[in-house]
């Protein structure tokens, strides 16, 4: 692991307290110490938080998340935001692997923020985006496009860390939150515009993009 890599606040205090643990159980057991520490590294790997330099253009929509493009399909937005029409969904999935520190994929003003209680389905499944825990992120473009990013959580993932309100302007690639221990976020955009991946690809989140809108 490279150290020079940031941590997220959230995985600072987690690690601080699986490794007094670890010191614990290592002065009953050496076995039971490693065990700790290899946790405490894990935490660590978890929560890094890498810089990330983002493309240029208020064209462009690009990836919240670390991970791989699940699906690709022309859809209903979900209904608590209240939409008409067909929008076109991206789904990233989010493995435990992943850097879960999720980004903003515009720039704009953050609209709306609707948060569903629900259940933790796994989020390969479809029905994940309509039963599962939730944060959508209703936002306009500084051109005026309306997008939204939904943060669904997993089996694993219990919470989900907005560090956003309504009303916020955001930048490109800016930090808006984390996921913890695997997930998925959707992006919703205009059905009519170009996409820029395809499923399977990997993604990278404030890097990869996603959509290019017309200029």
């Amino acid at each position: 692991m490279d150290l020079r890599v940031p941590i997220d606040r959230d995985g600072v205090k987690i690690a601080a307290v699986v490794g007094v643990i670890a010191i614990l159980l290592g002065s009953y057991s050496v076995n039971m110490g490693w065990l700790g520490f290899l946790l405490t590294v894990g935490c660590l790997l978890f929560f890094r938080d890498p810089e990330r330099v983002h493309p240029n253009g208020d064209n462009l929509v690009i990836s919240p998340a670390d991970g791989i493009v699940l699906k690709i399909s022309d859809c209903d937005p979900p209904a608590e935001l209240e939409l008409t029409g067909k929008w076109k969904k991206i789904s990233i999935f989010m493995s435990l692997f992943n850097v879960h520190v999720n980004r903003a994929p515009v720039s704009g003003v953050v609209e709306k923020l609707f948060y569903v209680p629900g259940r933790f389905f796994n989020v390969t499944l479809d029905k994940a985006s309509e039963f599962n825990e939730r944060l959508a992120t209703y936002m306009t473009m500084n051109n005026g496009t309306r997008i939204v990013f939904v943060q669904i959580a997993g089996l694993l993932a219990r919470r989900i860390r907005s560090d956003i309100k309504e009303g916020d302007v955001l930048t490109l690639g800016q930090r808006v939150g984390i996921i913890r221990f695997g997930s998925r976020v959707d992006v919703y955009v205009p059905a009519d515009v170009k996409v820029c991946v395809e499923e399977g690809q990997i993604t990278v989140a404030g890097e990869t993009t996603l959509v290019e809108l017309p200029a």
